[in-house]
């Protein structure tokens, strides 16, 4: 079900807190908006990026920013949806990197399934990644 208009402001802002906190290369930033469950999963885009764990997610975020000189997250269109204390999101994302020397700007899209806990939202899955390049529109596999 559609989330209310607060549930939406509230879980955008976790979105929006951690990509700030991405952009800024604040590594406890980014761990504040997941919950500190053992089971805490995160995929990225790599064929080896399954994080479990608030740990595991620090080192894919070290690692991130190991590997580039600048790197920001964007937040475009986007759905909440909501059911009690639980919510997931749907958004489009643009990433700004700068790697290598190079800029470069890549469409990207973000899930995520939330958990309010007390007064807080707290992300328990998340996957944030790169639409298949390879994959012309229109077809439902790459080429």
């Amino acid at each position: 079900m559609k989330a209310d208009s607060k549930t939406e402001a509230e879980v955008m802002a976790v979105l929006n807190k951690m990509s700030e906190a991405y952009a800024s290369r604040d590594g406890e930033g980014v761990l504040s908006v997941f919950a500190p469950d053992s089971d805490v999963v995160m995929y990225g885009t790599g064929a080896d990026e399954k994080r479990i764990g608030r740990e595991e997610i620090r080192g894919q975020v070290q690692r991130d920013w190991a590997q580039s000189e600048a790197a920001t997250l964007e937040w475009g269109w986007h759905s909440v949806s909501a059911a009690g204390p639980v919510a997931w999101a749907a958004a489009d994302a643009t990433f700004n990197v700068k790697a290598g020397g190079q800029a470069m700007t890549l469409p990207g899209r973000m899930t995520a399934v939330l958990e309010k806990r007390g007064d807080r939202w707290l992300i328990l899955q998340g996957h944030v990644s790169l639409p298949a390049a390879e994959q012309a529109e229109g077809e439902s596999f790459p080429a």
